[in-house]
């Protein structure tokens, strides 16, 4: 059966994106002579241009950074309208390696068995390359949620205990039942993908109706949940390492937190070459202007 995952995969990320993502995905990957560029989030499920598009840029050779991904910020303008994105790099080798659950990292394999697409690729061998990394994710992920699942559930039961999980391990705020809505907005996506996951990764169980139970050995299970609670312990750790790097390297963050200023209470910000260029520095600055703007505005 680990045809059918990799077919389904592969299917997956060949599914159309708007032109305008395209363009910019290939304008991205063809600057950072990249492998290939993965779009994913809300925007791919609606198919809307407007607010960030999430793009994940993947490199040949060894990951050079060892806090990654390397994260920016950047805007663009495609056809007369302007494109902003935030932009994860990194190398496809620890990709790969993270997506099959062989690094400390929790969110990769997490975020790829979610839905995503190659927006551009370098050629078939990078696309196939590529495409073995995301099944890994959705393999790995479906092997954390056989231990993590109930004896006996609907595929959803096993999903949302794993994202449930994986947000507690994670340092960022959710609200209650984020695992819900994941399930909810992407229901196509996850249909049917948990046994096809299992049959590729070697977990046996049972079906009946919508409801499985995996067969697994006490031993199988103990060691799946020790692997898990070593990076659970790790999660929060590292999600605070990248959030400190982030600001020092976070590329265009200026320019990011004025835009998100500005669609969420209308006030703008000018970002001065200062700002730009020392966004920790003019940090309290640009507080101080906020706060008078704030206050004009009552």
């Amino acid at each position: 059966m680990t045809a059918a995952l990799t077919t389904r995969i592969i299917d997956g990320l060949a599914r159309e994106v708007r032109r305008e993502v395209a363009a910019y995905a290939e304008m991205l990957g063809k600057e950072a002579a990249a492998l290939g560029v993965l779009f994913y989030g809300s925007n791919l499920r609606t198919g809307s241009l407007e607010g960030v598009l999430d793009f994940y840029i993947l490199l040949p050779g060894p990951q050079r950074d060892r806090i990654w991904p390397r994260v920016s910020y950047r805007e663009w303008s495609c056809d007369g309208q302007k494109l902003r994105a935030k932009i994860a790099t990194m190398s496809l080798e620890q990709f790969e390696l993270a997506a099959a659950g062989q690094s400390r990292d929790t969110t990769i394999w997490t975020r790829f068995v979610q839905p995503s697409a190659l927006a551009w690729g370098r050629d078939d061998l990078a696309r196939a390359a590529i495409a073995a990394a995301v099944e890994s994710a959705a393999k790995t992920a479906a092997r954390l949620a056989s231990a993590l699942g109930p004896e006996m559930g609907s595929a959803e039961d096993y999903w949302r205990a794993l994202f449930r999980a994986t947000y507690q391990a994670e340092f960022r705020i959710e609200k209650a039942g984020r695992e819900d809505s994941i399930l909810e907005v992407n229901k196509a996506h996850f249909e049917g993908l948990l046994p096809l996951a299992w049959d590729a990764g070697g977990i046996s169980f049972t079906r009946e109706g919508d409801q499985f139970t995996t067969i697994m050995p006490a031993a199988s299970r103990k060691q799946i949940l020790g692997w898990w609670r070593a990076r659970a312990r790790m999660g929060k750790l590292l999600n605070l390492l990248r959030l400190a790097k982030a600001t020092t390297t976070f590329d265009g963050a200026a320019d990011y937190a004025a835009w998100k200023l500005h669609r969420h209470t209308g006030i703008a910000l000018a970002v001065t070459p200062f700002r730009a260029k020392h966004p920790l520095l003019a940090a309290p600055g640009a507080a101080l202007e906020l706060w008078r703007k704030r206050r004009a505005q009552r």
